[in-house]
């Protein structure tokens, strides 16, 4: 992986056999950042993949309508998902293992390395995610790692599968979900399971059964871009940080189609899960991750087929169902006032979308923006990646759909993960093929 500046590497940590780390028989401790719990709840930074625990792919402060490019930075591998935007404005994005160095960790004021970790090649399916202190959490083969905000390590928790992007709950623990359905609730400063594991789906037990195998940490991962049921459940989950709810897309042991499932967590002495609801079966696979509106009220869901779907979260019951397009790739952003701006798959156009109630009212389309990424909101404005040969960064007024901005991406090809926002209204852009470009 190149560092233009200076012109140096550093040794990358060795990725960990995803065998060894299920097989452990307990958690790998290193050293914290202090004696006590981190609050993870002030603000600043994009923490996760879709910036915060209701997967809102949105910031309230209100972003930039001025931009200009400060930096472009070359990874040196594709990146598949967003990156996340810590409280100190440093950059952590997941990369394909090409360079022995897919957990790469950016300055957000230059682009330069602050770290280069390894992880075990199924990290890329996922975005670590940031606490206030900078830690960062990231999912790979059969494990959750903790590293600071220099690269070294706190802790290493073993896991079955591979955590889809982790999460925090209202307790201050980290949630982690991995592909085949298992629930590990973790210590933010230790890694110590802080309540039992939960199975959505059976695991097989090797000790009833002693000639039961597991499955190996990946399995079911290629599966998981289609939605397909060896994945049980394909991506992040949304936590109602209020309510104390957490919502998955599952598709359970024998199902022939997935559920949305409300699962209510009870912290305290003897923490423990409850199932709430769980909708109807989906006409078909969703393989982005629900999203929350700003009161909690209703969960969205884009499918396999480019339906956005709204759920009453009283009940699972669904609302109402709007067409974006063919395939579209991703969740929904979400701005603080609760207009929708859907991510489209190829040639889809640019729109915003508010939830009438029963209906959903089209509030503005751009036909002639052809998304190329998934769009973010920072309050009254959306930025979305668009074009077809070459790609622009265009900035949007929320409110009427009028362009206020463009700024192109030179050289950019391919399609983007989707457009964050940092703490200092910075907007980073990720393009697949791997590149990170920043506006400022």
């Amino acid at each position: 992986m190149p560092d233009e500046y200076p012109h140096r590497t550093r040794r990358p940590v060795r990725a960990r056999s995803a065998i060894a780390l299920v097989a452990a028989a307990g958690l790998i401790a290193a050293c914290g950042t202090g004696d006590g719990p981190v609050d993870i709840f002030g603000d600043g930074g994009w923490r996760g993949g879709l910036s915060d625990a209701h997967n809102s792919a949105s910031v309230a402060p209100d972003g930039s309508r001025d931009l200009a490019l400060e930096w472009t930075r070359p990874l040196g591998a594709e990146i598949a998902t967003r990156p996340s935007i810590a409280p100190n404005g440093q950059i952590t994005a997941s990369m394909a293992a090409s360079g022995n160095c897919p957990l790469g960790s950016f300055q957000g004021e230059s682009g330069r390395k602050r770290f280069c970790n390894g992880l075990g090649p199924s990290g890329v399916s996922s975005t670590p995610v940031a606490d206030t202190a900078s830690n960062l959490y990231a999912g790979e083969d059969g494990a959750v790692v903790s590293v600071n905000q220099n690269g070294q390590t706190r802790w290493l928790a073993p896991v079955y599968g591979v955590p889809r992007t982790p999460q925090f709950l209202p307790d201050g623990n980290l949630l982690a979900i991995t592909q085949f359905g298992q629930v590990n609730v973790l210590s933010n400063q230790t890694g110590q399971a802080a309540a039992p594991v939960l199975d959505l789906v059976p695991t097989p037990d090797v000790l009833a059964a002693p000639d039961t195998a597991l499955r190996p940490a990946d399995d079911g991962l290629v599966a998981c871009l289609g939605g397909g049921p060896s994945c049980p459940v394909a991506a992040a989950p949304a936590v109602d940080l209020a309510a104390s709810v957490v919502y998955v897309v599952l598709w359970r042991d024998g199902a022939i189609a997935p559920q949305v499932v409300a699962l209510k967590y009870t912290a305290g002495p003897e923490p423990s899960w409850s199932e709430e609801w769980s909708s109807e079966l989906l006409p078909t696979a969703v393989t982005s991750s629900p999203v929350l509106s700003p009161d909690g009220s209703r969960l969205y869901t884009t499918d396999v087929e480019g339906s956005v779907r709204a759920y009453d979260t009283a009940d699972g019951r669904e609302v109402w169902t709007y067409f974006v397009g063919d395939r579209a790739p991703g969740s929904v952003a979400v701005a603080p006032d609760g207009t929708l701006v859907p991510s489209g798959g190829a040639g889809a156009t640019l729109r915003a979308v508010r939830d009438a109630g029963d209906t959903p009212d089209v509030v503005w389309e751009r036909t002639d923006l052809v998304q190329a990424g998934a769009p973010a909101v920072a309050g009254s404005t959306v930025y979305a990646v668009t074009g077809t040969d070459e790609l622009s960064l265009t900035t949007v007024d929320l409110a009427t759909g009028e362009t206020v901005d463009t700024d192109a991406l030179p050289g950019a090809a391919g399609y983007s993960p989707g457009v964050v926002v940092g703490p200092d209204r910075e907007v980073v852009v990720p393009v697949g093929l791997g590149t990170l470009y920043s506006f400022r």
